[in-house]
């Protein structure tokens, strides 16, 4: 909780968009000093901070500056950079926030029948913050920016690739509809869209042309394929499949081939661009933050990446006070469902918080459970309690559980010993 003097603290709510930040500055009384639109750019920024600096030259009793505004993609950051920074207001200690906008669009309901315009909006930002109700850290400016930038990019390409191998099962299904069927020992290939997949289903035109081609020529072409273990086995699975798939028109396959062809392509693509990202992610790290870095890469199964990505979105442990505040910011909490004597069992996950840390703790713990004995039995117990989104369950709770051990390590500054996770390694308070 931010400690300053209300009574003499100027609150300035910034509505931010591409082209114009509407500003709206009130003091504890809700007196309006500012109430005006600056362009969102170097000299609009400029403008802003003589604005302010007049301001303050009228009403000597203010001392401190607590300015807002909203998380909005790109352009916040700019205007968020230059007040957190603008040697000009330093000495009025100015505070720069950065709100989750669903936690103002909340607080506007408390208005009954206010509209919506960029003046109003401003408006709530500022009243936001002089009712006190900012629980977030201030803005840590660009140190963290550069590798954010870097881990969030990742994800992106993590996410685009997997939207195409979602389009590219359609058409794998339309021209072998068996094959993505099968599962362990039946299916042909540890990896569908792996690279002896993608050659098997552009050499071969159509299922008919598998089942044609003799067992030796199959057998052959497997054998160039060095990532298989038993070819004889995999050529018999790729023949069952084939004569179990269903038949389409000849016309209809040279467009899917050219289609999953493209598919295929830009997955080994995406696959290619993120171990570029992955090397400059380390490169970047090893900068920036080395202490945090090698904690982190001490814990099983967790590599430069993971660490990476969770200090890019961490940034200074002491910003949270407890591994609690942590967990909500990364939106790994679940929302009560109580009333009298009723205590529902359906508590749903808030989800309201940084969705890039709730990825990387995500994948962390994933990882962590497959290297650690431990981590391994919480996730397969948490796993078995439940009939249905048993996986998903399982992962969310024991990546709460690896908030604790995160919080805890870099709090005290120490490495990961493997002991007593939970018991040997509390919240620094």
């Amino acid at each position: 909780m931010l400690k300053i003097n209300p009574l003499s603290t100027l609150y300035v709510g910034i509505d931010v968009s591409s082209k114009s930040n509407y500003v709206c500055a009130l003091d504890f009384y809700k007196n309006k000093y500012i109430n005006s639109s600056f362009a969102n750019n170097q000299p609009g920024a400029e403008e802003l901070a003589l604005k302010i600096l007049e301001c303050l030259k009228e009403h000597p009793d203010i001392t401190t500056i607590v300015a807002a505004l909203e998380s909005t993609s790109v352009y916040s950051i700019h205007i968020a950079n230059y007040l957190s920074s603008c040697e000009e207001l330093m000495r009025f200690k100015p505070y720069v926030f950065v709100l989750n906008p669903k936690c103002t669009a909340n607080y506007k309901k408390s208005y009954i029948g206010l509209g919506k315009s960029d003046p109003i909006d401003a408006f709530v930002i500022a009243d936001y913050a002089r009712a006190g109700n900012i629980e977030s850290e201030p803005w840590r400016g660009s140190q963290f920016l550069a590798l954010k930038r870097l881990t969030r990019h990742r994800l992106h390409l993590v996410e685009c690739m997997t939207r195409e191998k979602t389009y590219l099962v359609s058409n794998l299904y339309l021209k072998f509809s068996e094959l993505q069927m099968l599962e362990g020992d039946d299916q042909p290939f540890c990896d569908i869209y792996g690279a002896t997949s993608s050659s098997v289903l552009m050499e071969y035109f159509s299922p008919e042309e598998i089942l044609d081609s003799s067992e030796e020529d199959l057998i052959a072409f497997l054998a160039k394929k060095n990532r298989i273990k038993d070819i004889s086995k995999t050529a018999d699975l790729l023949k069952k499949a084939a004569r179990d798939s269903y038949r389409l028109d000849k016309a209809l396959y040279e467009p899917l081939n050219v289609s999953i062809a493209s598919s295929f392509n830009c997955i080994e693509t995406f696959k290619r661009e993120i171990k570029v990202i992955d090397n400059a992610i380390e490169k970047e790290i090893k900068g920036l933050n080395p202490n945090a870095f090698i904690i982190l890469q001490s814990i099983d199964g967790i590599g430069p990446v993971f660490a990476g990505g969770i200090i890019a979105e961490i940034g200074d442990i002491t910003a949270f006070h407890s591994s609690d505040a942590l967990a909500k910011y990364a939106g790994l909490t679940w929302k009560s469902n109580q009333s009298g004597d009723f205590d529902g069992e359906d508590t749903p996950m808030i989800k309201a918080g940084n969705r890039y840390l709730r990825y990387y703790l995500g994948e962390a713990a994933n990882s962590m459970r497959k290297h650690n004995v431990e981590y391994g039995t919480y996730y397969r117990k948490k796993y078995n309690e439940v009939p249905k989104h048993q996986h998903k369950r399982a992962l969310a709770l024991t990546s709460r559980k690896f908030v604790r051990l995160v919080y805890g390590l870099l709090a005290r500054n120490q490495l990961y010993s493997g002991v007593s996770l939970d018991t040997s390694i509390k919240d620094s308070n």
